[in-house]
């Protein structure tokens, strides 16, 4: 099973992503901003990381441009779980490296499909 580091500001919405992922499974970390996300993945490498875009001290955009810096993340799945619809939004997220987009409120099923997809 795989390694997750989960990324939002809202501890409901962490435990909902850790509750869903680990019931099948997955260990799953939470950091509560981009700038937690970022020193918890400095020092340990994850097979997938979801991150919120909303929040406070680093947004999940820029946490995505500077895991993407990191040797150990180049390649490693990123997904953006945000209430952002917009395309414009989306194409800054596919700019800066994500690799997929969910948008909230999110059925538990679908999160695990997506997933599973992008783990292979």
């Amino acid at each position: 099973m795989a390694t997750i580091l989960t990324v939002d500001d809202t501890a409901t919405m962490r435990q909902m992503i850790s509750f869903t992922l680990g019931s099948v499974g997955h260990q799953v970390i939470e950091a509560t901003d981009g700038a937690e996300a970022l020193e918890i993945a400095r020092g340990r490498k994850f097979d997938l990381v979801i991150a919120d875009v909303n929040m406070p001290n680093m947004d999940g955009i820029s946490l995505v441009k500077n895991l993407r810096t990191l040797p150990d993340y180049r390649f490693t799945p990123i997904l953006i779980l945000t209430t952002e619809s917009q395309d414009k939004k989306r194409q800054e997220g596919r700019t800066a490296g994500a690799t997929g987009w969910i948008v909230k409120p999110f059925n538990p099923e679908q999160l695990l499909t997506v997933v599973k997809k992008v783990l292979g």
